[in-house]
């Protein structure tokens, strides 16, 4: 998106649109944190709904006598005691403080899904149990929710095609905790190190500096169509594909391929990936034979299905 972005400027500020690149990265990571308060805000709901029926002026057997298992979740109470948590959350402002009624309607969306019906009358109550339910509540609940989905827009720009994405990763760190962990519990860093961030920063600016000599690469393989006539999306992921396997070495042909036919799907029209896959096919064979990339390391798996 940032390459699309960068495309559309008039200025052509490539610094400029690098430090927009990794500020939307941080945003991202943003949401990642905001999504387990979120969790924690849900438990506050539900803490607070119970309360709420006991002191009813005709409480009925139901509301004296309420199933405790999500408030009583370990799972989250291990997140409510999070000092990392509590320290980000704090340092960049992230709040629910604005959308209780979002909250709220989620929580109304859970107490009415299966799985949480599931969860709250089975007769295994563990840890295990515990957070099994949550990470399906974060990766198959959150996602469809219209309501969540359209209160994130209205909170940053950045988010309006993350939520995905960062449930998926909020799920891997929660399978990651376990019954002993301490409140200290850490979370995915931003980079798992500078490599990565070199990564990031190379992978878009070879991708714009280099951005003619892909095009003219895929223009030559594209012999049924004039490039001006295949969709912008189309082309940046082209590009970044070929920048990707010219520019690092360590990276399995495959690799690369096989994940930027999926960032096709995700981004492009539904016959996006099939098109993308075979001009790329065509392309590696082609850069392979001219030896404008060469591979080492694990970059060396697949290099012989390339003929």
């Amino acid at each position: 998106m940032s390459l699309y972005a960068f495309n559309r400027r008039d200025d052509n500020n490539l610094p400029n649109a690098e430090k927009e690149l990794i500020f939307s990265i941080e945003k991202t990571y943003e949401l990642y944190h905001l999504l387990f308060l979120l969790l924690i805000e849900i438990h506050d709901t539900a803490i607070d709904k119970i309360e709420q029926a006991k002191h009813k002026n005709i409480p009925t057997h139901e509301d004296l006598n309420p199933n405790y298992r999500f408030v009583e979740n370990r799972v989250l109470v291990q997140l409510r005691n999070n000092e990392t948590l509590g320290r980000y959350a704090e340092e960049k402002k992230l709040s629910w403080v604005n959308y209780r009624h979002v909250v709220r309607s989620i929580y109304n969306e859970m107490v009415e899904w299966d799985i949480y019906n599931q969860y709250m009358n089975a007769p295994l109550n563990n840890y295990q149990s515990d957070k099994k339910f949550i990470v399906q509540m974060v990766t198959k609940l959150f996602p469809v929710l219209d309501e969540l989905e359209n209160s994130l827009e209205e909170m940053s720009i950045y988010w309006n095609d993350d939520m995905e994405y960062v449930a998926v990763m909020v799920g891997k760190t929660i399978r990651k905790f376990k019954a002993g962990d301490r409140s200290i519990k850490e979370f995915m860093p931003l980079f798992k190190s500078e490599d990565d961030l070199d990564f990031v920063k190379i992978l878009f600016r070879k991708a714009v500096l280099n951005g003619g000599k892909y095009l003219e690469l895929i223009d030559k393989h594209t012999t049924n169509w004039e490039v001006e006539r295949i969709a912008l999306m189309d082309i940046l992921v082209m590009q970044m594909a070929i920048n990707e396997i010219v520019e690092f070495s360590d990276i399995p042909v495959k690799v690369t391929l096989n994940e930027y036919i999926e960032i096709a799907k995700y981004y492009c029209t539904s016959k996006s990936a099939t098109f993308v896959n075979g001009i790329l096919d065509n392309i590696v064979k082609e850069i392979k034979e001219t030896g404008m990339f060469s591979k080492s390391g694990r970059g060396l798996v697949d290099m012989s299905d390339i003929k």
